[in-house]
């Protein structure tokens, strides 16, 4: 098997590779469009930061006596901290000691001290204070307001009572929310569980308007970026990263209007269209942060069954090196019953929304129209529990699926995971190709093949 027609898939901190075997498929490989790292990360930030996106520049904003606080990532996101409070810092005309970072857990669990100190490098996390928000803690989230809905909002007393705030995040499509950063980096990120438990209810969550790359008219948006307004940032920095984790981009200064212009720019690099759907995907979950659990692995999944045949099977690669997990409520709800109607059916049997019930109402009903095969490490049966198949080995699986198709079927690759999300821009049908070649060309124009006899091509996003 030549080097071209390996097809290599992020998995924990490296890749898994897979053969794209002529004989057996036709394999359409579909990135994010190519985008070089920033030659000067660093002065690119400084500029950014000193001509910010429709507000005024950190120098003007802020005062050396200013209390400020500092709210980034928690450690399931690849947001590139050790760079990033670093130049700020230094940018920030305020001391380290009046600067305390905070972690935007959301609902997650706390970053241990040996986690932070490799999330930020041991020099930073010595010389600044950091720390978890605790979404369950009461006492830490006092009452911030209510929306003109009359919804009342919680957040982190640390946040609040700040001079100036600050927001970091990383801009990415994402599944319910549109896109990742900006407001976000407040609701849920610093919120109090009653006010993430609001927002993940599950008549937003089922709200066809929720959806990747959905801002204008998303619901959960638009009630984050309400919340958010009750005491917002002065400041955000956002940054775009390409599939090597590297920046390409910075989006600083007013927290809507940055973020809309970095969602703009992503949604160029990452939003792929492809003619038709498919009856087999094969992803990744973009590897490590983002695949230490099944619970964020739901994000491939979805990723991926944007472009999938009805009752089509989805293959994923996801290290998983956290498990499903086992703390919250994702694996109990996923375990309701034998089939995924009956997680559903559990679901909306809730008096009240509870922890993690969203996820699991998302990959619920995924599973009722897709057979989904995850390859990691963990074990079987757990993996059997949340109901999906656990695959020992990968190209076994994927050869298997193949040859039930007969026919050499056309399988999508999605190397990189969420990084890229696809979708199905025209309604052309498999049988009719030959009968539309102009929508084929026009929406995959991106792509080459590799290899004189290799049936590998790549679709980059317009």
């Amino acid at each position: 098997m030549k080097e071209q027609d390996l097809i290599h898939l992020a998995f924990g901190k490296g890749t898994i590779p897979i053969r794209a075997d002529a004989r057996l498929a036709d394999w359409r490989v579909i990135r994010p469009r190519p985008e070089p790292p920033l030659q000067d990360a660093g002065a690119a930030f400084q500029a950014a930061c000193r001509h910010p996106i429709a507000c005024p520049s950190l120098h003007e904003l802020f005062r050396r006596e200013d209390k400020v606080v500092v709210v980034t990532s928690d450690g399931t996101r690849p947001v590139p901290n050790r760079l990033l409070i670093p130049w700020l810092l230094r940018e920030l005309p305020v001391p380290c000691e009046n600067v305390t970072v905070l972690l935007g857990n959301g609902t997650h669990r706390s970053n241990t001290p040996e986690e932070i100190a490799d999330m930020f490098g041991a020099d930073v996390a010595r010389s600044v204070m950091i720390l978890n928000h605790d979404a369950f803690d009461h006492k830490t989230n006092p009452y911030a307001g209510r929306t003109a809905a009359g919804t009342p909002v919680w957040l982190d007393q640390r946040y609040l009572e700040a001079d100036k705030r600050i927001v970091l995040g990383f801009i990415e499509p994402h599944f319910f929310a549109g896109f990742s950063g900006g407001a976000k980096a407040v609701v849920p990120g610093v919120a109090g569980i009653d006010t993430i438990l609001h927002i993940h209810r599950p008549d937003l969550i089922a709200d066809p308007r929720s959806d990747w790359g959905i801002l204008e008219g998303n619901p959960i948006r638009s009630e984050i970026a309400e919340m958010a307004e009750l005491c917002p940032p002065e400041f955000t920095v956002n940054v775009t990263l390409n599939s090597q984790k590297e920046i390409t981009g910075f989006f600083c200064g007013h927290h809507e209007e940055a973020h809309r212009q970095g969602c703009r720019r992503v949604k160029e690099m990452a939003m792929a269209p492809v003619p038709y759907a498919f009856p087999i995907v094969v992803t990744s979950n973009s590897g490590y942060p983002l695949d230490q659990n099944l619970y964020q692995t739901v994000k491939g999944i979805s990723a991926a069954a944007r472009i999938l045949e009805p009752g089509g099977t989805i293959l994923i690669a996801s290290e998983c090196c956290d498990g499903i997990p086992t703390r919250g409520n994702f694996a109990r709800l996923m375990e309701a019953g034998s089939c995924p109607e009956d997680v559903l059916q559990s679901i909306a049997d809730l008096r009240q929304p509870i922890l993690d019930q969203w996820e699991a109402q998302i990959l619920a009903g995924l599973l009722t129209k897709a057979r989904v095969k995850l390859f990691s490490t963990m074990d079987k049966d757990s993996v059997q529990s949340c109901k999906l198949t656990a695959v020992a080995d990968l190209q076994a699986a994927l050869e298997e699926c193949t040859r039930s198709l007969g026919d050499r079927p056309e399988v999508a690759v999605l190397p990189d995971g969420p990084l890229t999300i696809p979708y199905v821009s025209c309604s052309e049908k498999r049988g009719a190709r030959s009968e539309k070649p102009q929508c084929r060309e026009r929406v995959c124009r991106g792509q080459t093949r590799l290899g004189t006899k290799s049936s590998v091509r790549t679709a980059t996003c317009q």
